[in-house]
C-alpha cells in the first residue's frame, strides 16, 4: 500500500481488557470531486447572489446530506421543469447533465439557468455530437435510466445513441455498418468492467472509434484504484455514499473483486449494523465522489466509541483538479 498516516483513537474510559482494537484503512483518494464540488458552490453561491428560492432540476449530487442540506438553505429540488411556477429565481441543471430539450424549455419560458453539469461530462456530450456530424453510428456504454446517460443520449435525437449495458449485449448488437462505428461511456463506470465491453466491442468491430481520452472520469478511477489498493487487506470495507449514486456502487463491487470479503454502502454511521462488524480486526472505508467528508469523519467516530481505533490514511494518488463557476456566479453585481 502507498502513503500511510496513521492516528489513533484510544477508548480511555474503558476497561483495555473488554475493549477491541480496530485498523482503519482509510481510502484516498475518496469523497467529493471537483465536479461535484462546483456544482454544490453554484447552488451556494446563487443562494447567496439572488437569494432564496433557488430550484434544482433533479438532486444536484447524489447525496442525501448535501441534499437536505443545500435544501435548508433554500433551494428547491424539482424533477422537471414544469413543477417550477413562473418565477425569476434561479434554476439550476445537476451535475449528471441534462437532454438539451431542456434548457431549449427553458428558454422557452425565459428562465434565468445555471447549468452544473460536470464538464467531463459535458465532454463527452461534445463528443457525441462530433461523431454524429461524421456520420458515424453511436454507442454509449453506461447504465439504463441513469440520469447522465438520459442527459448524454438526449443531445442527439431520439434513437441516434444506442446504449450497451453488457458485454452480452455487444455480441447481439447489430449496427447499420460496422465501418461506421463510434463508442463514448458514462463518467462513473467501474474501470474494469467497461474495458472488458470496450474490449469486446474492439474484437467484433475493429474500426470503432472511441475517444481520445477515456470518457470515465479521472475521480471515478482514483477512487477505484484507491479502494483496490486497500481492499485486500480488509475483513470488511464501508463505501459511503448514497444508494442512487453510480460511483459509489462501482466501489463496493470493486472492493469485493478486489479480495475483500464483505463491502456495503451506507448513507451515515446511522445505518451501521454493529453485529456486521462484531469480529471485524481491519475495516476500509472510502466515499463516493458525492459524500462530503462530515459523513466519513462521522462514520470514523462511530467506530472510536466502540473499538480502541488506529486510523491509517492509505493514499494512491493526489488530486488538485478544479473547475470555473458560470461566468454569472463570478462576475461581481
Amino acid at each position: 500500500m502507498n502513503e500511510i498516516q496513521s492516528k489513533q483513537f484510544s477508548r480511555r474510559d474503558a476497561n483495555p481488557s473488554t475493549v477491541r482494537t480496530l485498523t482503519i484503512l482509510l481510502a484516498a483518494p475518496r469523497g467529493f470531486c471537483a465536479g461535484v464540488d462546483r456544482a454544490v458552490q453554484i447552488v451556494e453561491l446563487a443562494l447567496e447572489k439572488y437569494g432564496a428560492p433557488v430550484y434544482v432540476r433533479h438532486e444536484i449530487v447524489h447525496n442525501r446530506y448535501v441534499v437536505d442540506s443545500l435544501r435548508e438553505k433554500g433551494a428547491i429540488f424539482v424533477e422537471e421543469l414544469d413543477e417550477i411556477p413562473e418565477t425569476e429565481a434561479p434554476v439550476v441543471f445537476s451535475a449528471h447533465g441534462v437532454p438539451k430539450s431542456v434548457p431549449e424549455n427553458a428558454e422557452k419560458r425565459n428562465m434565468f439557468f445555471l447549468d452544473a453539469t460536470c464538464p467531463l461530462v459535458s465532454k463527452v456530450h461534445v463528443e457525441a455530437e462530433r461523431h454524429h456530424k461524421k456520420g458515424l453510428e453511436i454507442i454509449l456504454i453506461g447504465h439504463a435510466g441513469h440520469p447522465e446517460v438520459v442527459g448524454t443520449m438526449g443531445q442527439l435525437p431520439e434513437g441516434v445513441v444506442k446504449l450497451i449495458e453488457s458485454v452480452a449485449q455487444v455480441e447481439t448488437f447489430r449496427p447499420q455498418d460496422p465501418a461506421k462505428l463510434a463508442y463514448i461511456t458514462q463518467t462513473t463506470l467501474s474501470v474494469d468492467d467497461t474495458q472488458e465491453i470496450v474490449d469486446a466491442l474492439r474484437q467484433r468491430f475493429p474500426d470503432i472509434v472511441g475517444p481520445h481520452k477515456e470518457d470515465i472520469c479521472y475521480a471515478t478511477t482514483n477512487r477505484q484504484a484507491a479502494v483496490k489498493n486497500i481492499a485486500p487487506h480488509c475483513d470488511r470495507l464501508i463505501v459511503v455514499g448514497a444508494p442512487n449514486s453510480s460511483n459509489s456502487k462501482r466501489l463496493v463491487e470493486v472492493a469485493i473483486r478486489a479480495g475483500c470479503p464483505h463491502a456495503t454502502l451506507l448513507q451515515s454511521a446511522d445505518e451501521i449494523d454493529w453485529n456486521d462488524f462484531r469480529d471485524v480486526k481491519t475495516l476500509g472505508i472510502t466515499a463516493g465522489a458525492s459524500a462530503p467528508e462530515i459523513l466519513v469523519d462521522e462514520m470514523i467516530g462511530a467506530f472510536s466509541k466502540r473499538f480502541d481505533t488506529t486510523v491509517e490514511n492509505v493514499s494512491t494518488a493526489d488530486e488538485n483538479v478544479a473547475f470555473k463557476l458560470p461566468r454569472q456566479l463570478r462576475e461581481s453585481d
